[in-house]
């Protein structure tokens, strides 16, 4: 762990829903100061005038991230869209700056099939390779010595968490197709006008997308493959869009390779160690709601009735344990914090 001396945080785009959340979360951060933000659009514009949330809790004023001073922070979050952090945060780690990464850019290993599925050509390809992907659950010992750190997508990390002790421990039949049936607020768009998260589009609506091919796709198969040690995974990603600002839900078929005596003490015995995931009692199915603002996975377990099916039910808050809120958990084990160091925060009901 670091000397008692707070860590110094600057933020590149920090005018997004991930860039303002990084915010309110680190403002309760009793090891963190952060002393740069960066718009190109807002430059000169106080955060306070930007997020009346924030009145009163930073000083901070936008900058352009040239004159940041990003050079003298310890960590650096890009909260960027896809594209940014690839040209940008090689300058930094060259200076030994450490980087979280909130966007796509470094979470691919194949950066050819990265290209294909973001439409553009890597420009740092050679820092994909150094690139931690930001799950703690899984790679929580590469994340503590890691430079640049790839922090999941939000699907990715309701559906990984909700099959990984399944993973891990190879209980998954690859014989059988594995359905992940996903469903995400609107903020998981981004904050940015877009005609389908228009209220009047978004609200009383309930629809599916991107079904012949989303670009988390990519991402989940890169760790099934890991642990189902075949390429040519037999797997079903379906993305919904659902009437609601924050949360995510992932219900996950599985059938399994051998029967399990208990499959809620399974993943409590899992998952024992690590304070964001909580594993609920047999016969209770997690609502969205109940980690609305707090970085935490909630996962209920259930046999289909009449069936060997396996129901995995996995919800998150797609904006923090989606997104900022585990950026900060990375975060904290980059820096030796416990992992949830700032982000005990009760989730928000009603």
């Amino acid at each position: 762990m670091m000397a008692e001396s707070k860590i110094k945080v600057g933020i590149v785009g920090a005018t997004g829903y991930t860039g303002v959340e990084l915010l309110r979360l680190l403002a309760q951060h009793p090891s963190v100061q952060v002393q740069a933000v960066t718009s190109r659009q807002e430059v000169g514009k106080k955060v306070s005038d930007l997020f009346a949330n924030l009145r009163g809790v930073y000083d901070l004023v936008f900058c352009a991230p040239e004159n940041a001073c990003l050079d003298q922070c310890d960590v650096v979050f890009f909260a960027t869209p896809n594209g940014v952090a690839m040209k940008e945060a090689p300058a930094l780690l060259e200076k030994g700056v450490r980087v979280i990464d909130l966007s796509a850019d470094y979470r691919i290993k194949d950066v050819s099939l990265w290209s294909i599925w973001y439409k553009m050509t890597h420009e740092s390809a050679n820092w994909v390779e150094q690139a931690v992907y930001g799950l703690p659950e899984l790679y929580k010992e590469q994340i503590k010595t890691a430079q640049l750190v790839a922090n999941p997508g939000c699907y990715p990390t309701a559906v990984t968490l909700g099959l990984l002790p399944l993973l891990v421990n190879g209980l998954i039949d690859t014989k059988q197709a594995l359905i992940a049936d996903c469903k995400s607020g609107v903020s998981g768009a981004g904050r940015k006008g877009e005609i389908g998260s228009l209220l009047c589009e978004a609200g009383d609506n309930f629809k599916a997308y991107a079904v012949a091919g989303h670009r988390h796709l990519p991402e989940i198969k890169q760790t099934l493959s890991v642990y189902m040690k075949q390429e040519d995974l037999n797997f079903v990603f379906v993305p919904h869009l659902t009437p609601m600002i924050r949360g995510m839900q992932a219900n996950l078929y599985v059938q399994l390779t051998e029967p399990i005596s208990s499959i809620e003490t399974f993943y409590r015995d899992f998952y024992v160690d690590h304070s964001c995931v909580d594993v609920l009692p047999e016969g209770v199915f997690p609502e969205t709601r109940s980690v609305r603002g707090a970085n935490l996975c909630r996962i209920g377990l259930q046999k289909a009735p009449e069936s060997t099916i396996l129901v995995i039910m996995s919800v998150i808050d797609n904006l923090v344990k989606g997104a900022s809120g585990q950026a900060i958990q990375n975060m904290n084990v980059m820096f030796g914090f416990p992992e949830n160091t700032g982000l005990t925060n009760v989730a928000l009901l009603p």
